[in-house]
């Protein structure tokens, strides 16, 4: 049997221990951990980082819940977001609550300043034509 190293072979799974872990290590692993999410400069290298750090399905939770977000600060029903983002109600009224939190808030502030960008790209490149 040939193994071909550029793909792998299986997906590394990953389970949290029921140990706790040291509090002062654990402070300087999510510290490290958020330098270097902070220190990645574009999409392209977040969404390789994601890719590979995260399996497909807490990849697409973590997407899923700030959609639900999104969604809710636009204003859609609890029927719309679930329909269209396959959720339970009880995820929609969790991530509700949690919206209010300073990291969901700074998020949807990013969304909200990348649209606004779009739509005035898309004004002045009317004027330029």
């Amino acid at each position: 049997m040939t193994l071909d190293w550029h793909q792998p072979i299986l997906r590394l799974t990953l389970r949290t221990s029921v140990k706790k872990l040291n509090p002062s290590l654990k402070r300087q692993l999510i510290k490290t951990l958020a330098q270097v999410m902070g220190d990645i400069k574009n999409s392209t290298e977040m969404d390789k980082f994601l890719s590979d750090f995260l399996t497909e399905s807490e990849y697409e939770m973590l997407a899923k819940r700030l959609a639900v977000a999104y969604y809710l600060k636009k204003g859609r029903s609890y029927s719309n977001i679930k329909n269209n983002l396959i959720v339970s109600s009880a995820t929609v009224a969790a991530i509700q609550t949690e919206m209010k939190k300073n990291g969901f808030q700074t998020a949807l502030k990013h969304i909200e300043a990348e649209e606004w960008a779009n739509q005035w790209s898309e004004k002045i490149k009317k004027f330029i034509k």
